[in-house]
């Protein structure tokens, strides 16, 4: 389960991808420099909790060019990869490729607004997840000239694509992902309204009215039971800590992440807690609603490699 990128920010300057994508592995702490101007303890060496995210690069295996139209944007012609990974086809049917078949761009330049990557995942880099067949969504490439992003899209067509291409240490991200699911919970544990006395008729745990007689149905404002989790939530302003590509920079913690295991693959610190369970797919994409300016860098001086087993 994989969440949906519904909206991009528009941002100027050279033609890079906006969102990367990775598997959640679970969380640790360390000791840094706190970087926040107005903290009570700017500039002091504090503890923080932190997300580990391995990061393996993604693959490039189309280009979608899209045209505007009365009701939004339209897919106008899809290009594909000459050469696409057999666990790839899992996903999508085998492409043949069509006689007379161009090389070229498959629309006219004149009647394109937007291109878009069109990127896979490599579960097979990552031992902490179980399915290897690869997760497939899109990227859009950034930059106000729509000739220099054709040729970004282009370039990078059948290539890697890493996440230092999309951000690196001290920048913000918004992450994406699907909650934790908890199934059908009741009144309490759903929207936390208080118990009802302990003399209270019948029950204690759901609410005491269901709302006046007028208006004389039930209005959605009131708390229900209902499904708790498995929904789609952004995290805004998220800050990449750190980012490693060295396999021998080991962030293994002792025994393990519980319910994933080792990194083996590159990785990236994210400040504070994300949405989603373990090995969980979540995705990150350049801010929104940036505010606070970024960092040239971010001074840690110790990550946490103790146990997360318990006692």
């Amino acid at each position: 389960m994989q969440g949906d990128i519904r909206s991009w920010p528009e941002l100027d300057g050279s033609p890079k991808i906006q969102a990367f994508a990775g598997y959640k592995v679970g969380m640790t702490h360390i000791e840094m420099t706190d970087y926040r101007k107005f903290s009570v303890t700017a500039g002091q060496s504090i503890a923080s909790a932190v997300t580990v995210v391995e990061v393996p690069p993604l693959n490039v295996v189309g280009i979608r060019y899209y045209g505007e139209t009365d009701e939004g944007l339209r897919t106008l012609s899809e290009k594909w990869a000459e050469t696409l990974g057999k666990d790839l086809l899992r996903r999508i049917p085998k492409r043949t490729k069509k006689e007379g078949e161009e090389k070229s761009l498959p629309v006219s330049p004149d009647s394109l607004s937007d291109v878009r990557l069109i990127v896979s995942t490599n579960p097979d880099l990552v031992t902490g997840v179980p399915s290897k067949t690869p997760d497939i969504f899109e990227v859009r490439i950034s930059g106000s000239d729509l000739q220099s992003r054709l040729k970004y899209a282009e370039e990078h067509l059948g290539k890697e694509v890493k996440f230092s291409d999309f951000s690196k240490p001290g920048n913000f991200v918004d992450v994406i992902g699907v909650t934790k699911g908890k199934g059908f919970q009741g009144h309490i544990k759903r929207f936390g309204v208080k118990l009802l006395p302990t003399k209270n008729r019948k029950h204690r745990r759901m609410i005491g009215t269901l709302g006046p007689w007028h208006p004389d149905w039930v209005r959605n404002t009131v708390p229900q039971a209902g499904q708790v989790g498995f929904h789609q939530r952004t995290f805004h302003n998220i800050r990449v800590l750190k980012y490693s590509t060295e396999k021998d920079e080991d962030i293994n913690v002792k025994g393990g992440f519980p319910q994933y295991g080792l990194v083996r693959s590159e990785y990236v610190l994210l400040h504070g807690s994300v949405p989603g369970a373990s090995k969980r797919l979540i995705k990150m994409r350049d801010p929104a609603r940036q505010k606070t300016p970024s960092l040239e860098s971010v001074t840690i001086s110790y990550v946490s490699k103790e146990s997360k087993q318990g006692d």
